[in-house]
């Protein structure tokens, strides 16, 4: 199970980091990303990071702003968003899989989670 916390409203420029807690064991072994998903819009790749931690890779449209990490101890993987641009208004869900590489595709992702919304404000 994933749980993802710490969307809210934040105005333009600003940064918020959002948490992914993974219940269960064997969290180390799996590829973690996140997605974000617009009305009327299909899920895109965010950001994704691989079991160690030592490889991520995002999205041309998040890139240098935002960053993927985890910490294996903690079963937890972070999100964290700088530079927030209205256009990254969208509910954020983070992802599991058992791949050995990070994925980018949603058809890829084993487990979702509930999804945190992000409130972009101009």
């Amino acid at each position: 199970q994933l749980q993802a916390s710490g969307g809210g409203l934040v105005q333009a420029g600003g940064s918020l980091r959002l948490s992914c807690a993974a219940s269960g064991r064997a969290f180390n072994s799996y590829v973690m990303g996140w997605f974000r998903q617009t009305p009327g819009k299909e899920r895109e790749f965010v950001g994704g990071i691989n079991w160690s931690g030592s490889s991520t890779d995002y999205a041309e449209s998040v890139k240098g702003r935002f960053t993927v990490s985890r910490d294996n101890a903690k079963n937890t993987v972070y999100l964290q968003m700088n530079s927030l641009k209205p256009e990254d208004t969208a509910v954020y869900y983070c992802t599991a899989s058992r791949r050995p590489t990070i994925y980018v595709t949603s058809g890829l992702v084993d487990y979702w989670g509930q999804g945190t919304l992000v409130t972009v404000s101009s």
